[in-house]
């Protein structure tokens, strides 16, 4: 098992024990009418779907001879009342895994749908849709598996994967500059990327040869500015309170990337319900 999957396999574990599924004092009062039942998971509205893998884990844990067949994978769009899925096994064992698979589909679908938005109006511009690590925690590698299957891309996993400069480690080290060539003194192999805040930290960062350099809260004349002063082609990055409402005008520029924030931390749920057939 990878790094990955163990942390899934972890977070699921996690919400079956927090939930007491064994422990469950309705179902467990009823087992004498358990049966083997058929339940459909339903669209409640439209959107796009993600987390099957995690939803059918979560039934996997508690029982693991349910079956389940899918009719829309993640990535799938749905309309309102179209059938995603099927469950077929033990009532009993449907019912305790029931919330906690639900809880994972319906957020994780959430954030798909609310991503596919935004890729849906810059569709036509040569701009591309990141996300960022304003995660919940121990959710990360599905939520942003979940921005993946509505359309977007994933900035850094962690921590690890690249660096990023960012005002408190310019004021850390002092300058852009220092900084930089700390990092590229320690991981000469990995990517650098460079949050500047104004056009002077954005000449500084042009300067360095870096390989991203993210425009932070700039104004629409800034950063086309700054597209403007990039004769040498780095990489930019618009960063900072960016909405279905305004994304638009910033693809418009011609920066290379727009990170969303928003995609993971102000979502909506999508509406889902599960109803049993006898």
């Amino acid at each position: 098992m990878d790094f990955k999957e163990k942390i899934i396999s972890d977070i699921v574990k996690l919400a079956i024990l927090e939930d007491k599924v064994e422990d469950d004092v309705t179902t467990n009062s009823l087992i004498e009418y358990d049966q083997k039942i058929v339940a459909q998971v339903i669209a409640k509205e439209d959107g796009i779907i993600s987390g099957i893998d995690v939803f059918k884990k979560t039934f996997d844990m508690v029982d693991p001879e349910i079956n389940i067949n899918i009719f829309a994978g993640d990535g799938f769009s749905v309309k309102r009342g179209c059938v995603i899925l099927e469950i077929i096994g033990r009532e009993s064992s449907i019912l305790k895994a029931e919330r906690t698979a639900l809880n994972f589909l319906q957020r994780l679908s959430g954030i798909a749908t609310l991503t596919g938005k935004f890729v849906e109006i810059i569709k036509p511009y040569n701009v591309i849709l990141l996300d960022t690590r304003k995660t919940t925690p121990g959710m990360r590698y599905l939520e942003k598996k979940a921005v993946t299957d509505g359309g977007g891309t994933n900035h850094r996993l962690n921590l690890e994967d690249m660096a990023m400069v960012k005002d408190n480690h310019i004021k850390m080290a002092g300058t852009i500059s220092n900084a930089v060539k700390k990092i590229r003194n320690k991981f000469p192999h990995k990517k650098i990327e460079v949050e500047v805040k104004d056009l002077d930290e954005f000449r500084e960062a042009l300067s360095l040869n870096v390989d991203i350099i993210m425009l932070d809260n700039f104004s629409i004349e800034m950063e086309k500015k700054a597209v403007r002063m990039n004769t040498k082609s780095i990489k930019l990055e618009i960063s900072g309170n960016i909405k279905l409402e305004n994304i638009e005008e910033k693809a418009k520029t011609g920066v290379d990337y727009i990170s969303v924030g928003a995609l993971t931390h102000s979502f909506k749920s999508l509406d889902l319900s599960l109803n049993v057939r006898r």
